[in-house]
């Protein structure tokens, strides 16, 4: 990958709309969310479509108690830069292990928000969802993590979930 892809960075809690449709990609840097990506690789060379890469930072999942939020911000700035690092360094790596490296067209987008939510609303305009099957949240002994599940159960376009690959 010679040049580096550009991240997106949207503070309003929602991906870009008026895009074409394609293939969406979670990615938050977990194995599961790698092997995720390289499927969805496959899948936007196959259909010829588009390859949205999104990360979703949830910086307060409480909320801030009154007053809180301006003493956060420069934490909140620093959380999406290194997430959007985070994300170029997760396709970069990605594409070093593929056989032939991923070149369709590809964009990188990090939302603030609620991942369930902003998966959700990205589903509706998309032609397939994919997702590892745990991520970065723990909970190891769920077979189906949170974020999957409920991507599954609610999503807006087909959703595919990556399994580890055999001996991981």
């Amino acid at each position: 990958m010679g040049e580096r892809v550009p991240v997106v960075l949207s503070v309003l809690g929602r991906p870009p709309s008026g895009r074409p449709a394609g293939v969406l990609a979670a990615c938050d840097g977990s194995d599961g969310s790698l092997w995720a990506l390289d499927r969805a690789m496959t899948e936007a060379e196959l259909f010829g479509l588009p390859l949205y890469v999104l990360a979703v930072v949830n910086p307060a999942p409480a909320g801030y108690p009154p007053g809180m939020a301006e003493l956060v911000q420069e934490s909140v700035e620093t959380l999406v830069e290194s997430m959007a690092d985070g994300l170029r360094r997760a396709v970069e790596a990605v594409q070093r292990q593929r056989p032939r490296p991923y070149t369709g067209e590809m964009s990188l987008h990090v939302v603030l928000g609620n991942v369930i939510e902003v998966l959700l609303e990205a589903s509706t305009r998309q032609h397939t969802m994919v997702l590892g099957t745990r991520g970065n949240g723990g909970f190891a002994r769920l077979l189906l993590g949170s974020v999957s599940s409920a991507a599954v159960h609610h999503a807006a376009c087909p959703v595919l979930v990556v399994p580890a690959p055999p001996g991981s």
